[in-house]
């Protein structure tokens, strides 16, 4: 599997076949690595409903036909935009051919562009049984060690950036809860507020924690 860091907290996981993109922020990115008309996924996954991560998910969506997770609320938005929506809450599972993703709790805050208020969530996904954790906008609370207590994570995707999300020693402890091999870092440096040293992270992550850390530029990848 690639783990493709398309900016901000946009990423896409493929093995050629099948492509799960997440929260698809592009347009008005000033990081983003790709335009949304480059991508074609067969799923998308959102987070939450902040414009910084519901982004080019309409027109993506319409015209690649991808189905479209997202909590109950925004789906019911999205939905009324004619795409193909599941509509979990926190808690739930939706299954795949290629795997699972589960919602599960992030403190954060969520209204969309269109003033759908929501709940934030993270993203267990089960990639052909690889596990990947997509925290969302989180701060870092104690619960955060329930998932990897349910399933041993493999990839951590946790934003360091602070301001709006934890910052990188928040996203240490963070990173400690979740148990996870290998940590992604995401949600920094696209804006003057987020701004912050991937590197001093890195170094943290390895010092502290019997974990990898690997520091992706928009567009590098990660093969798992």
């Amino acid at each position: 599997m690639d783990v493709r860091f398309l900016g901000h907290a946009c990423f896409e996981l493929s093995d050629g076949d099948t492509r799960v993109l997440i929260d698809p922020f592009l347009t008005g990115n000033p990081k983003a690595a790709v335009s949304a008309d480059e991508l074609d996924p067969t799923t998308i996954l959102l987070t939450h409903g902040h414009a910084d991560h519901i982004g080019d998910t309409v027109s993506i969506a319409k015209r690649s036909g991808a189905k479209t997770v997202a909590i109950v609320e925004i789906a019911g938005e999205l939905g009324e935009e004619g795409l193909d929506v599941v509509d979990p809450n926190l808690g739930g599972t939706v299954q795949f051919d290629w795997g699972s993703v589960k919602l599960v709790p992030a403190w954060h805050t969520s209204t969309t562009p269109k003033g759908t208020v929501n709940t934030p969530a993270g993203l267990v996904i089960d990639f052909k049984g690889t596990v990947v954790y997509h925290l969302g906008d989180t701060a870092v609370f104690s619960d955060l060690q329930l998932v990897g207590k349910r399933r041993a994570v493999d990839i951590a995707l946790i934003c360091i950036g602070g301001h709006y999300t934890m910052d990188r020693h928040d996203a240490v402890d963070a990173a400690d809860l979740v148990g996870a091999k290998t940590i992604i870092p995401c949600h920094y440096d696209t804006f003057p507020p987020i701004e912050t040293d991937a590197g001093a992270f890195q170094t943290d992550i390895e010092k502290q924690l019997d974990a990898t850390c690997v520091v992706l530029e928009p567009g590098a990848v990660h093969q798992t």
